[in-house]
C-alpha cells in the first residue's frame, strides 16, 4: 500500500493514529483520517461457442498473463459501461452488458491496491476480435485449456464456470 504522508484536504503531515478500529494517517493540521480504500474494476465474461475471451496483459501487475477483459471504473462512470468499454479498447469487440456475474474482492498485491472487481455476463454484438489498450492478444480459450491465469478474480470466476456454479453463462 502506498503510504499517505500528507493530508490531501490541508497539506499538512500526517501520523499514524489508531482511528475508527485501525491504525491510519491521521492530519496533524485539520484532524482528517485518511482511508486506504479500495479501487473499483470492472470485468466481462465473453462467451463464444463454449469457449471464453481472455486477454494477455501487457503491463503489471500480472504482465504476461492471461485474465477477463477488465479494467477500473472511472469517477462518474457507470461499472457497466465500463465493463462494455474495457473489452472494446482491449478486444475490438463490442458487446451487451446482461447483468452481474459475481463480485470478487481482490487482495492487495504489492503497490496494487485490494480491488473490488464488479464481473459482468456479457453478449457479443459486432466489432472485430483484435488486441488493443493495454493487451497483448486476445483469444477465446477453452475452458479445459487455458492459459496461465492472472489475477484472483479470474481465477475465481473461470473456477465458477468450470464447476458449473456461475451466473456468469
Amino acid at each position: 500500500m502506498i503510504p499517505i504522508h500528507y493530508c490531501p484536504a490541508c497539506g499538512a503531515p500526517t501520523q499514524l493514529r489508531e482511528a475508527h478500529g485501525a491504525m491510519r494517517p491521521v492530519c496533524t493540521g485539520c484532524g482528517r483520517v485518511q482511508f486506504h480504500d479500495p479501487k473499483v474494476a470492472a470485468a466481462a465474461v465473453v462467451m463464444r461457442a463454449g469457449r471464453i475471451l481472455l486477454v494477455q496483459r501487457r503491463n503489471s501487475p500480472a504482465k504476461g498473463l492471461w485474465t477477463l477483459p477488465a479494467g477500473y471504473v472511472d469517477a462518474g462512470e457507470d461499472p457497466r459501461l465500463a465493463a462494455a468499454r474495457e473489452v472494446l479498447e482491449e478486444t475490438g469487440l463490442e458487446v451487451l452488458v446482461e447483468g452481474i456475474a459475481d463480485v470478487v474482492f481482490e487482495p492487495v498485491e504489492g503497490d496494487h491496491p485490494s480491488t473490488i472487481v464488479i464481473v459482468y455476463r456479457t453478449e457479443i454484438r459486432g466489432g472485430e476480435l483484435k488486441a488493443g489498450d493495454d493487451a497483448l492478444r486476445s483469444e477465446f480459450f477453452a475452458l479445459e485449456d487455458l492459459p496461465p491465469i492472472g489475477f484472483h478474480s479470474t481465477r475465481s470466476i473461470l473456477d465458477q464456470i468450470r464447476r458449473g456454479q456461475s451466473s456468469a453463462l
